[in-house]
């Protein structure tokens, strides 16, 4: 969803947004794609997924030459994993011990950095997930960027699907049903909250990179609510709340 009151027809130079993730069952996936997606509708942002893979954590260290490579060269890093324990998943833990090079080298330092967690439970201690994102990008010299939307679903006419429902700001959170695949990871207003927070990243690494005039994009609270109930009218009129045999949630 576009960021209101921005002129996109600019002309703008490259800039490279790299979303790094680690996801177990395919729901962190989906709001790794999602954030990516709106980082995509920035002019000039050149936009890479990498998953960090089990297979490539090798005595406990991760290791890809070629994702290391690219995330040297990348503008802004985005990391994400699911909260398991009410902790970054072991083989997220891996890639983070990876960067001990960049950390030595200060090669990440100014790069800007955002995070993304998913859970099954409301809660699921996620913020500690966060905060050890947001620890680790500062070690590297990083520029964090938080979510910058209102909060959701905290009056008597919010639902699951409003935009920023969890009320995160440190980073994206969002949850999952225990009992549905990654096809119906989050909300819609989990996945609306990762487009736009990805879009905010990009638009704010143009501003850092290339002194890109940029406009702060502002909602009021009702401008808030009506962009929610925006959503919520359209779940009415083509999502079900069928609910799959159980499955786990990462």
């Amino acid at each position: 969803m576009a960021v209101k009151d921005v002129d996109r027809t600019q002309d703008a130079p490259a800039v490279t947004v790299t979303v790094v993730y680690h996801s177990v069952h395919g729901h962190t996936r989906v709001l790794a794609e999602h954030l990516a997606d709106g980082a995509r509708l920035v002019p000039g942002a050149d936009v890479h997924l990498v998953e960090v893979r089990p297979e490539d954590v090798v005595a406990g260290r991760w290791h890809d030459a070629g994702a290391m490579a690219l995330l040297e060269r990348s503008d802004a890093i985005v990391f994400g994993c699911p909260t398991l324990m009410g902790s970054v998943s072991a083989v997220f833990k891996a890639f983070m011990e990876a960067a001990f090079t960049p950390f030595v080298t200060q090669g990440w330092k100014d790069k800007l950095a955002g995070g993304f967690t998913m859970s099954a439970s409301q809660s699921g201690d996620k913020q500690s997930v966060l905060e050890q994102l947001a620890v680790f990008a500062a070690q590297l010299g990083m520029q964090w960027v938080g979510v910058g939307d209102l909060p959701g679903n905290n009056w008597s006419g919010g639902s699951r699907d409003d935009v920023n429902r969890l009320g995160s700001w440190l980073g994206l959170m969002s949850q999952s049903h225990a009992d549905r695949g990654p096809e119906q990871a989050g909300s819609r207003g989990d996945l609306i909250t990762a487009q736009r927070y990805g879009e905010r990243i990009a638009r704010l690494t143009q501003r850092w990179v290339n002194a890109v005039p940029y406009e702060t994009p502002r909602m009021t609270e009702h401008e808030a609510r009506d962009l929610s109930a925006s959503l919520r009218a359209g779940r009415d009129r083509g999502e079900t709340d069928d609910a799959p045999a159980a499955l786990p949630v990462g």
